[in-house]
């Protein structure tokens, strides 16, 4: 999947928590809303001025399409999105996520769809 394709799916598809993402799709989408954040954390500001604001209003965006493709990360990787939650262990959550969004896709169909 292109990074054009991958940012789209990920961005119609930001309600549906069933399904499942490759890491084609999850990768460029995170490149997606890393990158603008990045640019616009870098301009020079004030301690809250407009710099600020434009990227809590980018993350705010993208908190429930970037949940979605999460999630359907997940379930390509054959678990449930309720892994979602070991993100709330301070530092070792955020790790085992990055893990499990590195591993390759369940190959066949699993209990989320065909592969």
């Amino acid at each position: 999947m292109g990074p054009v394709q991958a940012i789209r799916s990920a961005l119609t598809n930001y309600v549906n928590f069933f399904g499942r993402a490759r890491r084609s799709e999850f990768w460029w989408f995170a490149l997606f809303a890393c990158v603008p954040a990045a640019i616009l954390g870098a301009t020079p500001r004030g301690s809250w001025g407009v710099g600020t604001a434009l990227v809590a209003i980018w993350y705010l965006a993208l908190v429930v399409p970037s949940l979605a493709v999460q999630v359907r990360r997940l379930h390509d990787t054959g678990r449930s999105g309720l892994w979602l939650l070991v993100s709330l262990v301070p530092v070792l959550g955020a790790l085992a996520l990055l893990v499990l969004s590195l591993l390759d896709s369940q190959p066949g169909t699993n209990r989320w769809g065909v592969s």
